[in-house]
């Protein structure tokens, strides 16, 4: 009988929807065992998962029934619905409106990780708009400014 093989690498990334929702470094560690366990019913394996205040980087080995809009969907409808059960904050938390979605290959993976665990250096010198830019271009990918992710920079 025939099986599927894939290999299908995403990078993706959330933003905070506004400035007054960014996650405190307290929040990291929780929050990102729950979105390795919504990544984890969905068959999907966590390959590297780290945030910063105002958004967050998830590297996953996708399954292959699982499309990138029902992953950013999933993980952001349900740990938006999560944070808010924790009273984290005082009023409701919500990510922003799209994501980035990028693909990698097997040979990336390993660099792909090193530059997720290292965003609170990263973000030091760069700001997450100057990133997410150079994700696009890096990628080649067309966009208007005006439907980019609102930056809190």
């Amino acid at each position: 009988m025939p099986n599927t093989y894939t290999q299908l690498y995403t990078q993706f990334i959330f933003a905070v929807k506004t400035p007054e929702m960014k996650l405190k470094p307290e929040w990291n560690d929780e929050l990102q065992k729950y979105i390795t366990g919504i990544a984890k019913n969905l068959q999907c394996k966590m390959l590297a998962i780290n945030n910063v205040a105002d958004h967050i980087h998830v590297f996953i080995g996708r399954h292959p029934t699982i499309s990138e809009a029902e992953f950013a969907q999933k993980a952001k409808n349900n740990s938006s619905g999560w944070i808010n059960k924790k009273n984290w904050l005082r009023y409701s938390f919500h990510w922003q409106t799209g994501y980035g979605a990028f693909t990698y290959g097997h040979s990336q993976i390993d660099s792909v990780c090193k530059y997720i665990a290292n965003q609170q250096n990263h973000h030091r010198k760069w700001t997450f708009r100057e990133e997410y830019l150079n994700f696009l271009n890096k990628f080649g990918i067309d966009y208007d400014d005006h439907y980019l992710f609102d930056f809190f920079d």
